[in-house]
C-alpha cells in the first residue's frame, strides 16, 4: 500500500533540517521503503517540510517508518500526516 507522508517544519527550524538531511537520505536509502520523496518549499523556495510516498504492508509500517525518521527524532515537524494515497500517473 502507498502512503502519503505530509509534514510540515516547526517555524524556524531550517538549521535542523540542514543537520539532519544526511541521515535523513541515508536512513531512506537503508530502509528501501519509500517509493518519491522531496521537500515542500516555503514562498521563498526554502526547505519547509517533506512529502515521502512510502511503500508498505499496512499503516502500522508507515508510522514506524515515520516515527524513526532522523527528522522526526530531531524535532523536526510541526505535524505530520499519514494518508493512503492512490497512484493514477
Amino acid at each position: 500500500m502507498l502512503i502519503a507522508l505530509i509534514a510540515r517544519d516547526k517555524p524556524g527550524a531550517l538549521q535542523t533540517r540542514l543537520d539532519n538531511r544526511e541521515a535523513h537520505l541515508a536512513y531512506i536509502k537503508a530502509t528501501g521503503t519509500v517509493a518519491q520523496a522531496g521537500p515542500l518549499l516555503d514562498d521563498a523556495g526554502a526547505m519547509a517540510g517533506s512529502l515521502v510516498i512510502l511503500d508498505v504492508v499496512d499503516m502500522a509500517q508507515a508510522q514506524d517508518w515515520a516515527a524513526n525518521d532522523p527528522y522526526a527524532k530531531a524535532g523536526l515537524f510541526d505535524s505530520v500526516e499519514l494518508i493512503e494515497w492512490k497512484k493514477v500517473i
